[in-house]
């Protein structure tokens, strides 16, 4: 990844899915503004709505699963960021911990460690910010 002249200010990140996307908008800092998960079918003008509403500077796609058709469905919506893309590899897994980090388990569940859980909700959201920080920490490091 290039580091530019320019400040990267807000990224949007998405984790593409056939079914669903996890979408997050993160400032350069690190701080989290916006995540969520929105049908696939939606992704493209999600994505252009919150790249205009936060003013984002980058647009980062995960490289793997439907990466290709999230890349156009965000291209036929009209945002104008060209897609960068980041390295999935973990990121689910990474995602998968985040989220029990941030929600831990309740009950009897808190007696199971948590490698052996499920999330009772999906954790894209939280697989895009894992992308976003990818993408911010490698920028810092160049």
């Amino acid at each position: 990844m290039e580091r530019s002249e320019q400040p990267v200010g807000r990224v949007v990140a998405v984790d593409p899915g056939r079914d669903k996307c996890g979408i997050a908008v993160v400032e350069e800092g690190g701080e989290v503004l916006h995540k969520g998960i929105v049908p696939a079918a939606r992704v493209g003008h999600e994505v252009a709505r919150l790249a205009k509403e936060y003013g984002a500077g980058r647009l980062l796609l995960g490289d793997r699963t439907a990466a290709q058709q999230v890349r156009r469905a965000v291209a036929d919506a009209g945002c104008p960021l060209d897609a960068l893309p980041v390295d999935e590899h973990r990121s689910s897994e990474q995602g998968r911990r985040r989220y029990f980090r941030d929600n831990p388990p309740r009950g009897w569940r808190r007696l199971l460690p948590v490698g052996l859980q499920t999330p009772p909700r999906p954790y894209d959201d939280y697989v895009a910010v894992i992308l976003a920080e990818r993408y911010l920490a490698a920028l810092r490091a160049s």
